[in-house]
């Protein structure tokens, strides 16, 4: 019988002089690691395993900063650390960074799609109701002595009756990430024939395309929740399901 080996520690290698290494315990998570001990830019003790567990916990919590937890006169050191240094400090794996962008690259897209430019007095404006697509800028309202009403998907001044989730009454008004939901390729899943190819997260609303290997079942990258890519349902489906029609609107909730 075929018995599966646990992962091997990754050390560091004792002659590699561009690290500062340290006789100190690590101090990143506190875990008793066979490697030696290096010190990170902010001066604390670490192994690769600690950083690299640090780290994917902190992409699991969606967050994008890597920022130091060692404690210092009973404070969180909080020094960020450059992506770089993770990098080299978690000794990733090429395929471990491939992960790491790909997560850090939709946490990214996820929190600046609630902060757009106004288009008329060009500062940033975060959006309040992410379900509704009229938005008031304070500063366009101050400037004209009137309410300013744009809309955050076509990014004009709003045109028609307002609130609204799907458009403004602006010609040019569509929803790209809706138009592809409607317009993606069919694909075979699990068996299940005539599967859109692209989905957006029933939880969080993030698009995600199937990789069409393996089951139905995907976890989406922003908001960490597992769903079914063909029904849809959120709980995992471990028998055939049936494929649920392509989605004709998208949820939406805060990344914080």
């Amino acid at each position: 019988m075929m018995v599966e080996q646990p992962a091997k520690e990754m050390c560091y290698d004792p002659f590699d002089t561009t690290l500062k290494f340290v006789s100190r315990e690590d101090e990143i998570t506190g875990d008793d690691y066979e490697s030696l001990r290096a010190e990170m830019s902010c001066g604390h003790a670490a192994t690769p395993e600690s950083v690299k567990g640090w780290c994917t916990e902190l992409l699991r919590q969606k967050k994008f900063k890597f920022t130091c937890p060692a404690e210092t006169d009973d404070r969180m050191c909080g020094v960020e650390w450059s992506y770089q240094e993770v990098c080299k400090m978690a000794l990733l794996t090429t395929k471990e960074m491939e992960e790491f962008e790909v997560t850090l690259v939709d946490l990214f897209l996820h929190l600046t799609s609630e902060i757009k430019k106004c288009p008329g007095c060009k500062s940033y404006v975060k959006r309040k109701d992410p379900s509704s697509l009229s938005v008031h800028c304070t500063m366009c309202s101050e400037i004209k002595g009137r309410p300013f009403i744009f809309c955050w998907q076509c990014l004009s001044q709003w045109k028609g009756p307002r609130p609204r989730a799907d458009r403004c009454d602006n010609m040019n008004c569509t929803n790209e990430a809706l138009e592809l939901l409607r317009n993606c390729p069919e694909t075979s899943i699990n068996g299940c024939n005539n599967c859109p190819s692209i989905r957006a997260c029933p939880t969080c609303g993030a698009v995600v395309k199937h990789n069409e290997i393996g089951c139905g079942n995907v976890t989406c990258v922003t908001c960490m929740n597992t769903f079914c890519f063909i029904c849809l349902e959120l709980d995992e489906c471990e028998e055939q399901c049936c494929v649920a029609p392509r989605q004709t609107w998208i949820p939406t909730y805060p990344l914080d």
